[in-house]
């Protein structure tokens, strides 16, 4: 299986690029079969990404990365969170494919910021971004708040892998296992503040 990982991290270390990474792994690991990881970061090619929106044609550079994008049998594709929304250069990256190029391409969401407000951009900025590109994403998104990476961060991995697993099984065309969902339910939050506070 060929993956493809789009991260949109603009400093270095990145933790848009530490989530993609992690994402990866556990769909690696998830796979079953070998497979082939290629790293896109688009901060080494935003320039290009640029110039090819002013004049319509690729630099050497950013055509290695499209085909790598375009011709992967999965995609893993990682935004951090900039005013409220998907970054600027990770918007623009896709808007240089071709329109029809990741028709029916399974992909894993994924996103990163400051705090766990911003979590919906998943599903209502990158889901419509993807399925108007007729991607197929995975049911499990990942969004990682800075508080993820601490104390956090066991249910972090538990949801690294879901989703990693989701994409591996699409990417060979079966279904995904079913998976305990990562929450608590209801009553058993209200049980526990009921007891806290007697």
């Amino acid at each position: 299986m060929k993956l493809a990982v789009v991260t949109a991290g603009l400093s270095v270390p990145s933790s848009t690029r530490l989530l993609a990474d992690r994402l990866a792994a556990a769909t690696v690991a998830a796979a079953g079969e070998p497979v082939s990881v290629t790293v896109v970061e688009l901060r080494d090619i935003a320039l290009d990404v640029t110039k090819n929106l002013l004049t319509g044609f690729p630099s050497p550079q950013l055509r290695t990365a499209i085909d790598a994008v375009t011709g992967a049998d999965a995609l893993i594709a990682v935004t951090p969170v900039f005013t409220a929304g998907y970054s600027g250069l990770f918007k623009s990256f896709f808007d240089v494919l071709d329109a029809d190029s990741l028709v029916g391409k399974p992909v894993l969401l994924g996103a990163t910021g400051g705090t766990e407000r911003h979590s919906l951009v998943l599903d209502y900025q990158l889901r419509p971004l993807f399925g108007y590109l007729k991607a197929d994403p995975v049911a499990t998104g990942v969004y990682a708040a800075s508080s993820d990476w601490g104390s956090g961060e066991g249910a972090l991995q538990r949801r690294i892998e879901k989703a990693g697993a989701e994409l591996a099984a699409l990417a060979a065309g079966r279904p995904a296992a079913a998976v305990e969902p990562d929450f608590v339910p209801f009553d058993r939050l209200l049980a526990e503040v009921s007891t806290q506070d007697g």
